[in-house]
């Protein structure tokens, strides 16, 4: 997946967060999508910007996909 393809569906995530939840999305999309975070090379700071939400929430993303590795999605 591209990295614009990846801030399209974070941004889709966090667009459609319940009210108080958005960074909850952050890390959830970085759980779901970590293997294709891997695969495109993007930086997680890459991917903020391409979803428009500001390159500080790259570290969001990174917790997400760190904790791929121990959790899954209900």
């Amino acid at each position: 997946m591209k990295t614009t393809e990846l801030g399209q569906k974070l941004k889709e995530m966090y667009d459609k967060a319940p009210h108080g939840e958005a960074v909850a999305m952050i890390h959830l999309f970085g759980i779901k999508f970590s293997e294709d975070i891997k695969e495109s090379n993007a930086s997680f700071k890459e991917i903020a910007v391409a979803a428009g939400i500001g390159e500080s929430y790259g570290t969001e993303i990174s917790k997400g996909a760190k904790l791929a590795k121990y959790v899954s999605v209900k």
